[in-house]
């Protein structure tokens, strides 16, 4: 039993249930979470309050919001929660285990990368359990917010509240078009010459887009957004289909990105720089498996960086291996 204050006696499980209802937003979808049923859980939290002695929370429209409290509560359980984990980690590691749980989240455009380094990662560690979240980035940074998992992987993180941010892999953002498109025969293409040119972007608030708009604003091109998309695979197939045109990491351009249909446009100015970072909250404490998967990204960025630098290469070189 966790013990809040002089009479205030809560339990882990009773803080763990709030924590995840606050997260997902629902009783429900908590419930469904946390292999509950709906009632159960609602009899547990109502528990909770009658402790507390003031309302956790209260239905707003279709969403469940936090009551001052509650959010003091679930405050305290997401630091009961981090503390646990960090001493499970440590345990581990006094007992020489080399298991322990891993929580990433990271941008959908690190879903080029990032599986593949957790697998080779886990053959070195192979007891080590991942929880592993694809998002977009304002769903990345929500989680960054609350504190919810060990570390983040995103190219820019959020300027509006305090990280600790590690770059570890350079992230080129290149231009590309349908392999048929008429400057994909250039040799090379002004910024302004794509003044007038329709765009397949990703969502707003995308790390590739802020940085795409950022790279032609300061050439005096404002893009022309024709679709927004939430995915690469969604982007590289519409940009085949002639589309429009977009920007992309080198990383997911694929080994090669003639098959699939697209061009990279040599335009003055680009590869558009860019750096993979790992965010954590500022001042957060990393457990040793984190800091030990920290570490191995950096370890394997070279070699990393020299894939997507021939990728690229090619690309705009034109030269395609076994034609």
């Amino acid at each position: 039993m966790y013990r809040l204050g002089g009479s205030l006696h809560l339990t882990l499980h009773q803080l763990r249930l709030l924590l995840a209802t606050a997260q997902e937003g629902s009783v429900s979808r908590a419930a469904e979470r946390l292999h509950l049923t709906q009632p159960t859980l609602s009899a547990q939290l109502k528990q909770l309050a009658e402790q507390v002695g003031l309302p956790l929370h209260e239905r707003v429209g279709r969403r469940l919001h936090l009551t001052e409290a509650g959010r003091l509560v679930a405050a305290a359980a997401a630091r009961v929660a981090e503390e646990l984990g960090q001493l499970e980690n440590e345990l581990a590691v006094l007992r020489g285990d080399q298991g322990g749980r891993l929580r990433l989240a990271v941008v959908s455009t690190a879903e080029a990368f990032i599986p593949r380094l957790l697998g080779e990662f886990r053959k070195v560690r192979p007891a080590v359990e991942v929880s592993l979240v694809v998002l977009n980035r304002q769903a990345v940074v929500g989680r960054l917010l609350e504190n919810q998992d060990d570390l983040y992987i995103m190219t820019k993180p959020p300027a509006e509240t305090p990280v600790s941010a590690v770059p570890f892999l350079t992230n080129p953002l290149v231009v590309v078009a349908a392999a048929d498109h008429p400057l994909a025969k250039r040799k090379q293409v002004a910024a302004g010459a794509l003044v007038d040119a329709e765009f397949v972007l990703r969502e707003p608030g995308s790390g590739t887009r802020l940085a795409a708009e950022e790279f032609f604003a300061a050439r005096g091109v404002q893009l022309r957004p024709r679709l927004e998309l939430g995915s690469n695979e969604a982007v590289r197939q519409a940009v085949a289909g002639g589309l429009g045109l977009s920007v992309l990491s080198a990383h997911a351009l694929g080994p090669h990105p003639e098959e699939l249909g697209i061009a990279v446009l040599p335009v003055r100015g680009t590869p558009i720089p860019a750096r993979w970072q790992v965010v954590a909250p500022a001042g957060k404490r990393l457990t040793p498996l984190a800091q030990a998967f920290l570490d191995y990204l950096q370890e394997r960025a070279p070699r990393l960086e020299a894939e997507a630098g021939q990728r690229l290469a090619l690309a705009v070189a034109g030269a395609i291996p076994g034609r």
